[in-house]
């Protein structure tokens, strides 16, 4: 499974996953710097991925949406 980091970590936290063998992207690195927390859900589940994010709200988000991931 791969990971997505939100903007909220840095980008070298991505660089040092993957060092240690993760499959992570950045959502900085994707061009989604200014996207909205609905979008990287969105862009999680395209890719199979988990999210790990600082913000409190993404919980929220799913709940309301009914998503069972990402």
């Amino acid at each position: 499974m791969r990971c997505l980091l939100d903007q909220g970590l840095p980008r070298g936290a991505a660089a040092r996953l993957r060092e240690a063998g993760w499959e992570v992207d950045h959502v900085g690195e994707l061009g989604m710097a200014r996207a909205s927390d609905a979008e990287i859900l969105e862009e999680a589940r395209r890719r199979n991925a988990f999210v790990v994010t600082l913000d409190a709200d993404f919980h929220s988000l799913m709940a309301l949406s009914g998503a069972d991931r990402p």
